[in-house]
């Protein structure tokens, strides 16, 4: 009599195994951005305009009192950096969102969704993905304005990296989060007109907060109410090697929640992802 052999049980995971699944998906998003030259391109093309041609016209007409984190008067220019920073972090949160929903009409997320790892790592995981990717673009966009005579103190070209960091991961939460209820590419494009730009005009990427306030308190407490805002000022203070602590705890906060959202929205039990499945959508 033969006995049949009981299954073994599958080998947990290590420390090592889930370093190579990161790296996976770092490089698998890295060949896709380094394979997408247009997309890098229109990251830069944005700031760029802003920094050359609008910045430019608006100087004497925004002109910026002193304000922290700034100790004299700044030119215009050097007041929207940090804001220019944050629109190609925002952007590109936004991109990654509309290839998980090209990945799901592809059925190229199923790959990496059935990976016996777990759910939350790997969507982690593309939100790290992401966020190098962005850097990588914001440090290209800062070389090229420090060429045009747009600089920051050279020590705060490091201290912004953890500011940027942070920044990237709320706007790359969020991302994902959105990518969970889009249901298909062509839906994009309501994202951009109702999502990205109140978002980025509502903040003081272009103007103070206390301009607002004289125009307009309602818009002033709309600001105050967009976390798009805080990253923004973390952003501006780290460039002089200050902390922001309200927008800190405002940007750490937010992307807890955008992050506990997005892997909740994707779980196949309870996620919005299986329920547009079940109702006959995209998946």
């Amino acid at each position: 009599m033969t006995l049949s052999a009981a299954p073994l049980p599958a080998p947990a995971f290590g420390l090592y195994n889930y370093l190579v699944c990161l790296k996976g998906v770092l490089v698998r998003e890295g060949l896709r951005f380094l394979n997408q030259r247009e997309r890098f391109i229109s990251s830069l093309v944005r700031p760029l305009l802003w920094l050359f041609i609008f910045a430019a016209g608006f100087r004497q007409v925004l002109g910026v009192s002193i304000i922290p984190p700034y100790k004299t008067y700044v030119l215009y220019e050097v007041y929207i950096t940090p804001g220019l920073c944050g629109m190609i972090l925002l952007f590109s949160g936004m991109q990654s969102s509309l290839s998980m929903v090209y990945d799901r009409e592809m059925g190229n997320m199923r790959t990496l969704l059935v990976s016996p790892f777990p759910r939350w790592f790997l969507l982690v995981s593309k939100l790290l993905a992401g966020v190098v990717v962005s850097l990588a673009q914001v440090y290209v966009f800062l070389a090229v304005a420090w060429f045009w005579g747009v600089k920051a103190p050279p020590i705060g070209y490091l201290m912004v990296l953890p500011a940027l960091f942070l920044a990237g991961l709320m706007l790359g939460a969020l991302g994902l989060l959105l990518s969970s209820v889009i249901k298909q590419l062509e839906n994009f494009a309501g994202v951009m007109n109702f999502v990205i730009f109140p978002m980025y005009f509502a903040s003081p990427a272009l103007y103070p907060l206390w301009r607002v306030q004289e125009s307009s308190p309602l818009l002033h407490r709309i600001c105050q109410l967009n976390p798009f805002t805080y990253a923004v000022e973390l952003i501006r203070f780290a460039f002089y090697g200050q902390v922001e602590w309200v927008s800190l705890a405002v940007v750490v906060g937010f992307t807890a929640i955008f992050l506990a959202a997005a892997i909740i929205a994707y779980d196949p039990s309870r996620g919005l992802v299986i329920r547009k499945q079940d109702t006959g959508g995209n998946g």
